[in-house]
């Protein structure tokens, strides 16, 4: 198994335990995994492209080069929302409705970013 195919999976395994937190009630953790499998995802990317990805500041770089690459700004903006979901696992402050929209927006993410990696 490649590092590209191990990240891609554990991102797509994070978001189903996102869900399955989010239906437990657990805010705190849906929105950490949210988060997690939004970042597995660009690492994903980031490693078939041969760029750096350990840290955060590489992987807002990875999402910024992914949408110069594609010209899909909403790639950006999806990233965002996952790193409001990666605060709110710190904060604790964002009501169900806005982790479950947050998680939505990560699926819509992940799915963008596999399409990369087909």
């Amino acid at each position: 198994m490649t590092q590209e195919s191990e990240y891609s999976g554990a991102g797509r395994e994070l978001l189903s335990k996102a869900f399955g937190e989010l239906a437990q009630g657990d805010l705190r953790q849906a929105s950490e995994k949210g988060w997690g499998a939004a970042a597995q995802m660009v690492k994903a990317v980031a490693e078939r492209r041969g760029w750096e990805h350990n840290g955060h500041a590489f992987l807002f770089e990875a999402v910024r080069r992914v949408v110069n690459e594609t010209r899909d700004t909403r790639v950006g903006e999806l990233f965002h929302i996952a790193n409001s979901l990666h605060i709110n696992f710190y904060e604790n402050w964002l009501p169900e409705d806005l982790v479950r929209s947050g998680l939505d927006n990560v699926n819509e993410l992940v799915e963008r970013l596999e399409q990369l990696l087909n």
